[in-house]
């Protein structure tokens, strides 16, 4: 059984509360990694915490959300290993899995309505990742990992 973690902030509370069914519908465990309120928190520790669970293999993918997906999208991508992916459109969730691998997909609670969410993550997770050509761009962006690594 695949398991996923999600986390959002207070803008992507409702979302993600939304999502949490549809994920279970289609036989994903899901860790939730909070936050548990519509409460004001800041977005950095939820796109961390899941970005945690997926690079340690705790999980095998991460959602991310916040009121716009941008900000939880680049917290989450400090953690090295993570590929998250704004995604607006259920195409572009196809080719952040398909091109890019993405590992985290990354949502805007406050753009995007339930319906579309849900078409974007079906798409990320039926897509396969074509590796080839894609393959060394990605370690591309490992090496600019690599290298700033501490």
């Amino acid at each position: 059984m695949m398991k996923i973690a999600i986390g959002s902030d207070h803008g992507g509370y409702e979302l993600k509360q939304a999502l949490i069914p549809f994920l279970q519908g289609r036989d994903i465990e899901v860790a939730d990694a909070g936050t548990h309120s519509a409460d004001s928190v800041d977005y950095p520790a939820f796109g961390e915490a899941v970005g945690l669970l997926v690079a340690h293999g705790e999980v095998d993918a991460g959602i991310v959300i916040c009121g716009t997906g941008i900000g939880i999208s680049i917290a989450a991508n400090k953690v090295p290993g993570i590929r998250a992916a704004l995604v607006t459109t259920p195409q572009m969730a196809e080719l952040a899995k398909q091109h890019n691998n993405a590992n985290i997909l990354a949502l805007g609670g406050r753009l995007l309505t339930v319906e579309t969410a849900e078409a974007c993550i079906a798409a990320w997770l039926d897509a396969e990742y074509e590796g080839g050509r894609h393959q060394r761009r990605l370690e591309l962006i490992t090496a600019i990992e690599d290298k700033f690594s501490h």
